[in-house]
């Protein structure tokens, strides 16, 4: 095993707004009475000002890191970019396989590089208190702890069966001061609603999303953060693929394939987008492959549509692959992942061409998980898994051509408190899910067709 770091001075300065490169912009996010693009004015309610127009910057390719959020980040960063030679050997591929280290961050995965920068945000903008849903609760974690560094009330709106099945996650939040409630809950409107329609529903990222929002916009100086989706939240994480440009150069090689899981895309456009702009201008001809489970497959089976990113609808209407904001994933481990929709970059980019799509069984994903445990020491989250299970399909592939293709993957996380997961893969009695075109039609014919 190698590992690849960079000194303090070459953490970058400024993140990366494929925004402002791409060949065929995103359609605007719309006004859901009017139909009407929305500004960064109208987002000013619901966001920090400063993640408003970032929201909705389609100029500035360059956008500077607060100093005071680039010192937060030398506390973890940079992380390792590490040639994976165990899990080379044990597959017998002649690919050389990387990937970038989220896992190591004080919270265990990526998202604190956005989690930071919205509560840095909020905080020079004199907002008391800030509100979210979290799946796995890796969001949850990294947004509580963020909120606890620059003072700030915290509340997080947990998925119910993510709540139920890592306990340890919401203990995390807590020991932030968060306050952590299994979504749907009786707290919110749209939480009664749901259940008063379902009284056994567990939740989605989509029903956890009404309830913060709804918090936020009936509680005075707050303002909703989301970690994942929105174009600012995706611009946050491009600190992960700017770093691991540089150290590939370390290592001498550039990747033939760029792989991450996918759940909104905030990851996935962390480690590709940067890598994606030398693609536009013809130097290179990386492919980008998001990994989404076969239970909740937006990218490869969800059609593309203006929809809501909540169940309630109160969110814009975004264009996006989707499966139909009222869809419900099956409860599967990788709770980061069961979104129905994709962010709007991430969907353009599909519709364009310039990025592929795979989505992957459970028990795949955890085959592959052990797999890695077991060649690298990383036991990593089920959501990370999906990267992981369609690395080892690429490196396969290379068996049977003989190419020797650089990969590069992104491990969003570990999964050392994701345990009981795995008791379930050693016990055998982890399940795979499968969504059907009849589930998909349910909830996206009855979309407002407006594209």
């Amino acid at each position: 095993m190698k590992r690849y770091f960079l000194s303090e001075d070459d953490i970058p300065r400024q993140w990366y707004n494929i925004l402002a490169d791409l060949p065929n912009k995103p359609r605007p996010m719309l006004n859901p009475q009017t139909h009407q693009p929305m500004t960064a004015e109208d987002l000013f309610p619901i966001f920090c000002e400063e993640c408003a127009k970032q929201e909705v910057n389609t100029t500035d390719a360059w956008i500077d890191i607060p100093e005071p959020v680039r010192e937060l980040y030398k506390y973890y960063r940079s992380t390792p970019l590490v040639r994976a030679y165990g899990l080379e050997k044990s597959l017998g591929t002649p690919a050389h396989i990387y990937f970038k280290n989220e896992s190591v961050s004080p919270i265990g995965s990526h998202k604190l590089n956005s989690a930071l920068a919205q509560a840095y945000y909020a905080k020079q903008q004199g907002i008391q208190s800030i509100t979210t849903e979290t799946g796995a609760g890796q969001w949850g974690a990294a947004l509580s702890y963020a909120a606890n560094v620059f003072g700030l009330d915290a509340a997080v709106y947990q998925v119910k069966i993510s709540y139920n099945q890592k306990p340890y996650r919401r203990s995390i939040m807590q020991t932030f001061g968060a306050q952590v409630t299994p979504s749907p809950s009786m707290s919110t409107r749209a939480g009664k609603n749901i259940i008063n329609k379902n009284p056994n529903c567990q939740g989605s990222l989509g029903t956890a999303i009404s309830e913060a929002i709804e918090l936020c916009r009936t509680t005075d100086n707050c303002r909703y953060t989301l970690g994942s989706v929105m174009n600012h939240v995706s611009l946050h994480q491009t600190i992960i693929g700017l770093e691991a440009e540089k150290q590939m150069e370390m290592a001498g090689e550039y990747p033939d394939v760029i792989i991450a899981c996918f759940g909104g895309g905030s990851n996935f456009g962390g480690i590709a987008f940067p890598f994606m702009r030398h693609n536009f201008i013809g130097e290179r001809k990386t492919r980008f492959v998001a990994a989404e489970p076969e239970s909740c497959p937006k990218l490869t089976k969800g059609v593309f549509q203006y929809d809501f990113g909540d169940e309630a609808g109160y969110t814009p209407l975004l264009p996006m692959l989707t499966l139909g904001h009222e869809f419900m994933p099956a409860n599967i481990h990788a709770g980061g992942l069961r979104y129905h929709g994709a962010g709007a970059i991430a969907s353009q980019l599909m519709q364009d061409g310039l990025m592929e799509a795979v989505d992957i069984q459970q028990i795949e994903t955890f085959d592959a998980a052990m797999l890695f445990a077991r060649t690298e020491g990383i036991i990593p989250a089920p959501e990370s898994a999906h990267a992981i299970a369609a690395t080892i399909r690429e490196a396969k592939e290379c068996i049977e051509t003989g190419e020797e293709r650089v990969i590069l993957f992104n491990l969003t996380g570990h999964g050392l408190i994701d345990m009981a997961a795995y008791e379930q893969y050693l016990s055998g009695s982890l399940h795979n899910y499968a969504t059907t075109e009849e589930d998909i039609h349910k909830f996206t014919d009855t979309l407002e067709k407006l594209i």
